[in-house]
């Protein structure tokens, strides 16, 4: 039985999130089609390029991301309270950059002008609209709905592009949201689409290796959200360690790397409170052995209380991985 989505995100406060939205019809959102061997690639550029923007125009910190072939991965934090903080002005700026008036499929600066005016003139309106720039629906929405009217564009086509409503996962612990994060950056790796951090296009990982090569100074930055300018939640980790972590990670999830794992495990796995078995266990049951919400037993007890439930998926794995827990 589904539930509510309003029973695992709320809406007034800040947490953090992995979403994942799927193709229809095994419908191929990039790369190469292989039913009728026409490629898709392109559309890898219009979903990152979209998170993106979407990062600087929401109140999110965008933590992690992979655009794989026919679903995309997004893990962030959602700040409701970060809106507060805004001017009107600054409010009406950011809606109109969402849906800006446009002429004949091009932006109309002019009538971009009027419309922020016509916001900023309709209070109720304008709190409408400060509310959903801090909404993780909003947020979903202002991502799928565009990609999919344009590739339905491009296909000639009409009807639904995505499978039904994105899937949703609360992550309710700071072990949660690395480890969901580092699922979430080597999923080409996984897929085997990919050999190295480095070749794994899309990604936020690679977005942040780009971002050391063009200024040393972030890898030693507290981890936080990729272009959040309204989240300044950061995690117990720098920049570097997290990509260290997750290339130590690569070679846990992929057979033919085992040799060449490290004897000392990552510092921040002690730091957590984790052994390797137990991030190993945790990363690679992202979507298995939990369903809702990801953290440990008590965390996963405590929001299924809060939603009115009284067991909620991944409390007896995550019971069993804490008998792994490093002393």
């Amino acid at each position: 039985m589904t539930t509510a989505r309003s029973l695992l995100v709320d809406p007034e406060s800040p947490g953090y999130y992995h979403c994942i939205s799927r193709c229809v019809r095994r419908a191929w959102l990039c790369g190469t089609d292989p039913y009728n061997g026409k490629s898709y690639e392109h559309r890898r550029e219009w979903v990152e390029g979209r998170l993106l923007e979407l990062a600087e125009i929401f109140a999110v910190g965008l933590y992690a991301y992979a655009v794989m072939s026919n679903h995309v991965h997004v893990v962030v934090r959602i700040d409701p309270h970060a809106t507060f903080a805004w001017s009107n002005e600054e409010v009406a700026q950011r809606w109109v950059r969402l849906f800006p008036a446009t002429v004949e499929g091009e932006v109309d600066f002019a009538a971009c002008e009027v419309k922020e005016q016509n916001l900023l003139g309709n209070p109720e309106r304008l709190e409408i609209c400060r509310q959903r720039l801090g909404s993780l629906a909003w947020f979903m929405h202002s991502l799928n709905e565009p990609i999919a009217r344009r590739a339905n564009r491009e296909d000639a086509c009409t009807g639904r592009f995505w499978e039904g409503r994105y899937k949703c996962q609360a992550l309710l612990d700071d072990a949660a949201v690395l480890t969901c994060m580092s699922y979430v950056d080597l999923n080409p790796i996984r897929a085997r689409v990919a050999e190295n951090l480095e070749t794994s296009v899309h990604t936020s990982a690679l977005q942040r290796i780009r971002a050391i090569e063009n200024d040393a100074r972030v890898a030693s930055i507290p981890l936080s959200g990729i272009r959040s300018i309204s989240s300044n939640a950061s995690l117990p980790l720098s920049v570097a360690d997290y990509l260290d972590v997750i290339d130590w990670t690569a070679r846990l999830t992929r057979a033919d790397k085992r040799r060449a794992i490290s004897a000392t495990e990552p510092p921040i796995l002690r730091k957590l409170g984790l052994s390797e078995r137990q991030w190993s266990t945790q990363t690679l049951g992202t979507e298995t052995r939990y369903a809702r919400a990801i953290g440990c037993a008590q965390t996963l007890i405590e929001k299924a209380r809060s939603m009115g439930q009284c067991w909620m998926k991944g409390v007896s794995g995550a019971r069993s991985l804490m008998r792994l827990r490093p002393t």
